[in-house]
């Protein structure tokens, strides 16, 4: 035999139309503390992951270009070594 107890019956509405309440309050303090911190985190001038990339990478194709250079300066360092002629007095002529 099964009784309604009516008390019982609404004190389970009352907790489930909490709970409802509780979730709406969660997501809107979680929408309100996402906008804070991107109101602040644009305020501080950071960079974007984006422009951070590509700054990398523009700093990379600089160390190897500057890699490149240095090992042809030192290419054209050596042969001009081997070329030149060596220094000291000249033979008078007659």
């Amino acid at each position: 035999m099964q009784t309604k107890n009516k008390m019982l019956d609404d004190l389970s509405q009352l907790m489930t139309n909490a709970m409802g309440v509780a979730q709406g309050a969660k997501e809107e303090a979680e929408n309100a503390m996402k906008s804070l911190i991107d109101r602040w985190l644009s305020e501080q001038n950071f960079v974007t992951r984006e422009e951070f990339d590509a700054v990398q990478a523009m700093a990379r194709k600089a160390r190897e270009e500057n890699e490149a250079l240095k090992l042809r300066l030192d290419a054209l360092e050596k042969s001009s070594k081997t070329k030149s002629p060596k220094t000291g007095k000249k033979s008078p002529k007659s």
